[in-house]
């Protein structure tokens, strides 16, 4: 297969280095374009008031991968080799290997699950891969891992376009639960902000957030609330993959909001 990589932190991390030679070394074609720099928390942002730099880089990646270091986003990365640095369209788009997870509402933050999301916003199946932890330099499990699914996807297309947000413990191959189909959960943080002040006397903020509480949300599919959530299975060292999609409708809420009637808003 025909598999463009990116990622947000950046081209050096190990992460993607892991990822990139595992999926070439298994016979697939690799193309890499990610951040020149570490691009973590990012989201889905673009660049539209500066130019965006690629330059291509060379002895980081095995022999025989493509890569690119980008100045942009992981979005603009995803977006500038789609449209101009691929002389054809990839089979897939990843994202990974993240150091650290992407796990519930944090999903929305992340730099890594906003590049594969582009993927699907352009029409090619994506996948998010992250590691549960941001000290362990451990690798081989998240790779291998990828390599199974990357050819189960080869063999068996999904049906239907959507994003897989996988998230792997950071333990040992026999430590592993297992793997699990799994819905998004929701994560609670108290915000603290550290109030500093630099050497010339300027105050400024660090955000410091610490994790809360995980919250149980309802769902309109019975079937759906009976899976367990991402945070839930991973804590159980199951490895998670979780389908999601760029469509942010509250569906249930559609008929509720007709009542209201606000087209008649000036009567």
């Amino acid at each position: 297969m025909k598999i463009l990589i990116s990622n947000d932190d950046g081209i050096f991390a190990e992460g993607i280095r892991s990822l990139a030679n595992g999926l070439a070394a298994a016979g697939h074609e690799v193309i890499v374009v990610c951040p020149d720099k570490e691009r973590s928390a990012t989201g889905h942002g673009i660049t539209l008031h500066q130019p965006i730099r690629a330059e291509i880089v060379k002895s980081i990646f095995d022999d025989g991968i493509i890569a690119w270091a980008c100045s942009g986003t992981p979005a603009d990365c995803v977006k500038l080799a789609l449209y101009c640095l691929l002389e054809t369209k990839p089979d897939l788009v990843l994202a990974g290997i993240n150091h650290g997870p992407n796990l519930g509402t944090d999903i929305l933050y992340s730099g890594t699950v906003s590049a594969a999301m582009e993927g699907i916003v352009e029409n090619i199946p994506s996948i998010a891969f992250s590691l549960g932890s941001y000290t362990s330099r451990e690798f081989e499990v998240a790779v291998k891992f990828a390599q199974s699914l990357v050819q189960k996807i080869e063999s068996q297309p999904l049906e239907n376009l959507m994003l897989l947000n996988v998230n792997i413990p950071a333990v040992k191959e026999t430590e592993i639960a297992g793997v699990k189909i799994t819905r998004q959960g929701i994560r609670r943080y108290i915000e603290l902000f550290e109030k500093r002040v630099d050497p010339r006397g300027k105050t400024y903020y660090w955000l410091a957030g610490e994790l809360q509480e995980e919250v149980e949300d309802t769902n309109d599919e019975p079937s759906v609330e009976k899976l367990p959530t991402d945070i839930q299975a991973m804590g159980e060292k199951y490895i998670t993959v979780t389908p999601l999609q760029y469509n942010l409708t509250y569906g249930k809420q559609l008929g509720y909001l007709q009542k209201w009637k606000i087209d008649n808003f000036n009567e």
